[in-house]
């Protein structure tokens, strides 16, 4: 098979090498501030090893992943199984160690669901009855009740915009999708009961946020050294700085500072001008992606494209959201820029899922909507 390089969009490649390079410069200032890890040298061999990847996936027809997508479903469901059998991590079992690295198997699981899904939506009409909505609905339960019990409430509930927006993509209507959601909300109070005492503590302190002052205790710890690490930075960051305007060495502590808050590391490190070129860089990101699954008149192609882009929205909504104090602190680790090697080659093969099917648009694509055969 003769690759056309030419026909490859390199802005994926470009865009996503963008957004790593700014969490490397957040990994670093995460080495300066609390000492050397290497991780720095860790993320950049996950990276290396990352692009062959995408670009494997981005020159191989994404229709033959089609006739496989299933069984890779089947296999990261086997997956999330057998790392609930795996030693215990800090109250967690969410790893299994493979000797050179150990792999969080709820990261691959998300495409393979999207993927697996779209194969399942893609010529069927039965998802715009409600009945047609109970298969669907179980393949995003199975993964998700398996991640909780990891536990990994956070990631679990990445699930449930994915299978919305793609259902919604699929032409499911739209009553049916409000009144589950109606019903989804009902059953908050139930899910909050099942919270643990630090998930409902997360939730709480988004409310009774404050600033300055000392550091409160709990979850609420997080949420305001997140955001005072930010402000130490100022407009244009530490890069900009000749001496740091505090000497106490508490107030720059941060917990998860090269996963969960390195968006905070970016906004101290290169100020307001480095947190917005990433978040520009994501929504050129977002955007490319929305055109690609616009442009694809091919089902399948169109409905991966839907929930890849989906995925990464609302992984970098949360993500930020929490840093800055908008939203509850999840745990969520922002898409190709936070320390992680399941995580980070998960996302790169998704875009060469995005490339793949952008490549097909010379012989695929209309602005037509899906046609359902009977």
């Amino acid at each position: 098979m003769s690759v056309q390089w030419h026909s490859i969009s390199w802005t994926f490649i470009f865009v996503c090498l963008g957004i790593t390079g700014l969490g490397l410069c957040g990994l670093v200032r995460a080495d300066e501030l609390y000492g050397k890890s290497q991780l720095v040298e860790k993320q950049m061999i996950w990276l290396l090893l990352a692009l062959p990847v995408t670009v494997t996936i981005a020159i191989v027809p994404y229709q033959r992943i089609r006739s496989f997508s299933v069984w890779l479903y089947g296999a990261c469901v086997a997956l999330l199984v057998a790392v609930l059998y795996m030693p215990a991590v800090n109250g967690s079992r969410r790893w299994i160690p493979l000797g050179l690295f150990d792999l969080q198997p709820s990261e691959p699981a998300r495409p393979a669901f999207v993927l697996a899904l779209a194969a399942y939506l893609m010529y069927g009409d039965n998802q715009r009855t409600a009945r047609g909505l109970i298969a669907p609905l179980v393949m995003a339960l199975l993964p998700m009740l398996l991640i909780v019990r990891e536990p990994d409430l956070d990631t679990a509930l990445l699930f449930v915009p994915v299978l919305c927006s793609m259902l919604f993509a699929a032409g499911a209507r739209t009553r049916h999708l409000a009144i589950t959601g109606v019903m989804g909300i009902a059953c908050l109070p139930l899910l909050w009961t099942q919270m643990s005492a630090e998930q409902q503590s997360r939730v709480v302190s988004v409310f009774i946020q404050r600033d300055g002052g000392l550091a409160p205790s709990g979850d609420g710890f997080h949420l305001h050294q997140s955001k005072q690490v930010l402000a130490l930075g100022g407009f244009w960051g530490s890069i900009n700085q000749d001496e740091p305007p505090l000497d106490d060495p508490a107030a720059w502590q941060l917990p998860a500072s090269r996963t969960d808050f390195v968006f905070a590391m970016i906004g101290e490190k290169l100020g307001f001008p480095g947190c917005a070129l990433l978040m520009s860089l994501y929504a050129v990101l977002i955007w490319k992606g929305l055109l690609v699954a616009r442009r694809t008149r091919e089902p399948f192609g169109r409905l991966v494209a839907v929930g890849i882009v989906t995925l990464l929205a609302v992984q970098t909504i949360l993500n930020t959201g929490m840093t800055v104090g908008l939203l509850p602190i999840t745990g969520t680790t922002l898409p190709l820029c936070s320390y992680g090697g399941s995580s980070l080659i998960s996302t790169y093969a998704a875009v060469g899922l995005l490339m793949s099917i952008d490549r097909s648009r010379s012989y695929e694509v209309a602005g037509e909507p899906f046609a359902f055969r009977g």
